[in-house]
């Protein structure tokens, strides 16, 4: 037996005094009415309706039943339709995880503007640059800067992530700026410590391919460390330009190996597969689609 549909049809019973009437009002026969109501007195072991040819009441039993059940069955409509109103109004905890260094130079002022577009939202967000698993640390989206690698997650592109070969000028003049890819492997570099192919550089130009070892001095999981870092002469880096732009700006860096270029990365919004995606992952991921687009 479907016992929530017992329930529904008993109480429909007790409030319209009729097996006919009840199944009017749900759709169904008067026949299946009346089998609901009875395989539900079968499993309480229970008469709960008095029947009579024009009328139907219930019995005493019946009666705190139907006060029980019809609370029971107004608690689960009540929740229903608050989760279908957290489909069409975001409200409560929006758990996101990204990248240190996105998430300070970058993110911050997309958030706040999110927010004031859902003030019912309360977004936790914590910055970090190593691997997460998030189901297993329970998040709504998870942030991540890669050349993304097949997973049982769901991933959405929301923007590409240039990046560039750069350093002081000061290194340049005191160590030359090198005209080809292979041509590193006579200098400094500073690396980045969570690229997929390690500390190697793949750089393509008119001439193909290049895969360098670079020789470096320093291996760091934060980009804005190794700006810092360049930026005070102490070698050559492979930089998101979103983490050098000001430098490039204002000349504390310059570009080198322009008509070559690293593969491209992209910002990815990571979540879980599910049939219903919630609506305030999906609004925040629809806005950073737009708002980071082109």
């Amino acid at each position: 037996m479907d016992k929530l549909e017992g329930l529904r049809a008993f109480v429909k019973v007790v409030e319209l005094g009729s097996f006919a009437e009840a199944g009017r009002a749900l759709r169904l026969s008067r026949s299946a009415i009346s089998k609901y109501v009875g395989d539900l007195e079968n499993d309480l072991g229970v008469q709960l309706l008095h029947r009579t040819t024009r009328h139907v009441s219930p019995t005493e039993n019946g009666q705190a039943y139907f006060e029980r059940v019809l609370g029971i069955l107004g608690d689960l409509e009540a929740a229903d339709r608050a989760v279908a109103d957290l489909q069409v109004t975001p409200r409560g905890l929006l758990r996101v995880n990204a990248p240190m260094s996105f998430g300070t130079l970058v993110l911050g002022p997309a958030i706040a503007d999110f927010m004031a577009l859902y003030p019912e939202l309360r977004i936790q967000l914590t910055l970090s640059d190593e691997s997460v698993d998030p189901v297993q640390d329970g998040l709504d989206i998870t942030l991540r800067i890669a050349d993304l690698e097949s997973s049982s997650l769901i991933a959405r592109k929301v923007m590409p992530i240039a990046r560039a070969i750069c350093a002081s000028p000061d290194y340049f003049q005191h160590h030359g700026t090198p005209l080809h890819p292979t041509a590193l492997r006579d200098h400094t570099c500073l690396t980045y410590g969570y690229l997929s192919t390690g500390n190697q550089w793949k750089l393509t130009g008119a001439d193909g391919e290049h895969w360098i070892q670079p020789p470096w001095t320093l291996c760091v999981n934060n980009a804005e460390v190794l700006r810092d870092v360049a930026i005070k002469g102490r070698g050559i880096a492979l930089l998101p330009t979103f983490v050098a732009v000001e430098a490039l700006r204002d000349g504390r860096l310059r570009t080198c190996l322009d008509d070559y270029h690293a593969p491209p990365l992209a910002l990815y919004a990571i979540y879980p597969p599910t049939r219903h995606l919630a609506v305030k992952v999906r609004l925040l991921i629809d806005f950073l689609v737009k708002r980071f687009e082109g």
